[in-house]
């Protein structure tokens, strides 16, 4: 039952129609518990509330489907917007985006030159971004334009999935640029011709390559809210004798607050993924197919009187 809803809410994720409706009628249905707002202010005020709780945060403006290249360089602007709105603000943030909404089905011109002017932004800002990683048939790509920036820029990471055959190599690839990248399980559905189909394979797969990008010296995120992840890395960085300054815990918004509170307190550094905007449609959709306590969540949000 588990992974019949699993497809079922990434194939919903996936309808351009019920993203334009969804726009439409703004943040109903419960995703106001896993999206911060359709606007930058309304995130300003929950990063302020985040960070006085000693969270850090990586904030995203949220787009799919963008295929022109007037919403590649207003979604662009959008991300200039939140960088600024962070160094003026003087908020404990970072900024995440995909590729994707910036032009990378478009051309390559087009997603270097927002993805240099976004960079220019946060240099001046002194704010660090991270390059989303999506599906398995824009990896390749993503990887390549990641490579070309870090020669280029300090301030930028990247995303690596755990559940992709191609992992392993990519992060042995990627390790002559001292990359930081937050690791994760992966959250598209994918053929078992590319990705691992078991969870069990999964799990075992985000194990080896948090060991492996941490012995390279390199800093990691690890971004699960799986206790036995966070259990492990716990545990390794001990065996390893891996300093907290070299890794972070990283979960989204709206899930499982009081164990990122925990993990705070605990003295290790917790950033919440922030999304924001008004294409939310496609974020929530997604979070739902990754956890079915969140079905019953919104369903309980819906018919609340």
């Amino acid at each position: 039952m588990e992974k019949i809803m699993k497809d079922f809410f990434l194939f919903l994720s996936k309808n351009r129609s019920l993203t334009k409706l969804a726009k439409k009628y703004g943040l109903r249905f419960g995703a106001g518990r896993f999206v911060a707002g359709e606007t930058i202010d309304q995130a300003v005020k929950v990063i302020k509330e985040l960070n006085s709780k000693g969270l850090v945060v990586t904030i995203d403006y949220l787009g799919e489907f963008v295929d022109n290249e007037a919403e590649a360089n207003e979604m662009a602007n959008q991300s200039i917007e939140a960088i600024r709105a962070i160094g003026r603000e003087k908020l404990k943030s970072q900024l995440s985006l995909k590729m994707t909404s910036m032009g990378l089905d478009i051309s390559d011109e087009l997603v270097m030159g927002n993805m240099r002017r976004i960079l220019e932004a946060a240099k001046e800002n002194n704010v660090f971004v991270t390059i989303d990683m999506e599906d398995y048939s824009r990896c390749g790509k993503t990887i390549e334009v990641f490579k070309q920036l870090r020669s280029e820029y300090d301030n930028i990471g990247t995303v690596i999935q755990a559940y992709l055959y191609r992992t392993e190599k990519d992060i042995m690839d990627l390790n002559d640029y001292s990359p930081n990248l937050r690791l994760v399980k992966g959250a598209y559905k994918e053929s078992p011709e590319v990705a691992f189909p078991e969870k069990k394979d999964v799990d075992e797969n985000l194990k080896k390559i948090i060991k492996m990008h941490l012995q390279n010296g390199n800093y990691t995120a690890v971004a699960s809210h799986d206790d036995e992840i966070i259990n492990y890395t716990k545990q390794l960085v001990k065996e390893l004798n891996i300093p907290n300054s070299q890794f972070e815990f990283q979960m989204l918004y709206g899930i499982m607050p009081e164990r990122q509170k925990e993990l705070v307190q605990e003295g290790y550094t917790m950033r919440v993924y922030v999304p924001y905007g008004t294409d939310w449609y496609g974020y929530f959709m997604r979070r739902l197919a990754e956890r079915p306590a969140n079905v019953a969540f919104v369903l309980k949000g819906m018919f609340k009187k």
